[in-house]
């Protein structure tokens, strides 16, 4: 920097401290995020990358804009959803000057899958009983797919990003977990009712927080024992990993405990390298058994009154009462209301995002529990399959299904087919960590949050990334060799 460049600097510098001590001494404090917002724009620009690697650092640390400025009629994470918005305009500025994404990218049947989604939620925001809250709704799904998919994809075209990317997460998520641990000691309970609040404001329950700690769980295992790390370094992630084990027993999130079990089960299959036909039938014969005995499991069902317990035995025994646990009746009550709004609108549904606002009319009075409310203040549908159905009807559901069932295939086929050892193992842990919150989706919904769509669509972006630039590379490799 020349001495009359350095001068204009310093004389910038002195006029920007000086208009912002005015504006700090009649208490705005806004002023001051103008040098952060300069250089979010120009890392937009000239190191997109970097920012997203930024943005998926701070999401485990993001906070409701409610948390610390309450009373506002509208809410979002800070800082990562601003900048998220950030990225989307510049992402659709980019794509409408140069016209350069990856066509393979855009081709591939994940991505076919989600453009599909994308173009239901703007029909069905369309013809929304409440516009408004719809396209926001489809505006928040466009920023989180904007960064976590489309850019993440050319990110991850370098394979050190796709670990870059999972650690970034990883180690503030510890940070979180230390402070979740910390308020259990600080008060002196680590039972079930103090693991649903002490998370907050990081996380808004224990149920999204034990789900990202589950989906993360067989990545990190993966990482820790088959990656090219030094000795030093696997050390690290594996005392990670067993943070992240420990913590996800204190969240008490039994669905997140029930979904780590069936991806073990998941993972010897296909250890075991079971054919997908019998695999098929044997999900065929399984639910043609339930149905047969339907009734019958409904009668034991019922006679299990083991309510949420600090006991771990006893809780996880707990998920099956559907006669005396409040958590439990709630749900049903909110996926009976939402098949009722999807009995009355089949096909375009209520609007997307708009089941908390319209599902209170359709709560029967016998269905109610001590936590239900007509406020719409208490979440959604607790389904990323049910809630869909109310939302944008049919198509809705089988638009996620299809993105579930696009990137599950590529994952198997990935696996199947990459020779590198590493890299089949970091995609088996990113399959299965994926398969975690696809079995979690039965009974919770988090995909309007940057906590959850930063791993989901992530994790699909490193699938999809591995399946088109690095997969045919080693074969090719292994072949030579």
């Amino acid at each position: 920097m020349n001495k009359e460049n350095l001068i204009k600097f310093y004389k910038y510098t002195i006029l920007f401290v000086i208009i912002n001590a005015v504006f700090m001494y009649y208490e705005v404090y806004y002023f001051a995020l103008i040098p952060f917002a300069v250089l979010v724009f120009i890392l937009s620009f000239f190191a997109l990358d970097k920012l997203l690697l930024f943005i998926v650092f701070m999401v485990p640390l993001s906070v409701p804009l409610r948390e610390l400025v309450p009373g506002l009629p509208i809410d979002f994470y800070i800082p990562t959803e601003p900048l998220l918005f950030g990225i989307l305009i510049i992402f659709i500025f980019k794509l409408l000057i140069k016209n350069n994404f990856d066509k393979q990218v855009l081709k591939h049947p994940v991505t076919l899958a989600i453009f599909f989604s994308l173009a239901w939620i703007l029909i069905t925001s369309i013809t929304s009983t409440m516009p408004v809250v719809s396209l926001k709704f489809l505006l928040a799904r466009m920023w989180f797919l904007a960064a976590f998919y489309f850019i993440a994809t050319q990110l991850f075209k370098q394979k050190r990003y796709i670990k870059s990317y999972i650690l970034l997460y990883s180690i503030p998520f510890v940070f979180v977990m230390g402070y979740t641990f910390y308020r259990h000691v600080s008060i002196g309970l680590f039972d079930q009712k103090a693991a649903h609040w002490v998370m907050s404001p990081f996380f808004n329950d224990h149920t999204s927080y034990g789900a990202m700690i589950a989906m993360f769980i067989p990545v990190l295992l993966g990482l820790s024992f088959k990656s090219n790390y030094s000795q030093t370094q696997k050390l690290f992630i594996r005392i990670m990993t067993l943070i992240f084990i420990f913590s996800i027993v204190l969240s008490y999130s039994r669905a997140a405990w029930l979904s780590l079990m069936a991806v073990l089960g998941i993972w010897l299959i296909i250890k075991l390298k079971i054919k997908l036909r019998t695999l098929i039938m044997s999900a065929l014969v399984l639910g043609f058994i339930i149905l047969s005995f339907w009734s019958t499991i409904i009668i034991q069902l019922s006679k299990n009154k083991q309510d949420s317990s600090q006991n771990i035995e006893k809780h996880f025994e707990s998920m099956s009462n559907i006669q005396t646990d409040a958590s439990n009746l709630e749900r049903l009550n909110r996926w009976n209301s939402a098949f009722r709004m999807f009995r009355e609108k089949p096909i375009f549904g209520w609007g997307p995002g708009t089941y908390s606002f319209q599902y209170a009319s359709f709560q029967f009075s016998y269905e109610k529990t001590i936590i239900s409310t007509n406020a719409g203040n208490m979440g959604n549908a607790h389904s990323e399959y049910i809630g869909p159905l109310a939302e944008s009807g049919i198509f809705g559901t089988l638009s996620f299904l299809l993105i579930l069932v696009t990137s599950i295939y590529t994952g198997l086929r990935v696996v199947r087919r990459t020779k590198d050892k590493e890299l089949r193992t970091l995609a088996l842990g990113i399959l299965l960590g994926l398969i975690t919150y696809f079995l979690h989706g039965f009974l919770n919904n988090f995909l309007d949050t940057d906590k959850a769509s930063a791993t989901f669509w992530g994790f699909i972006a490193m699938i999809v990334a591995i399946d088109l630039y690095h997969k045919e590379k080693l074969e090719l490799e292994h072949n030579e060799g």
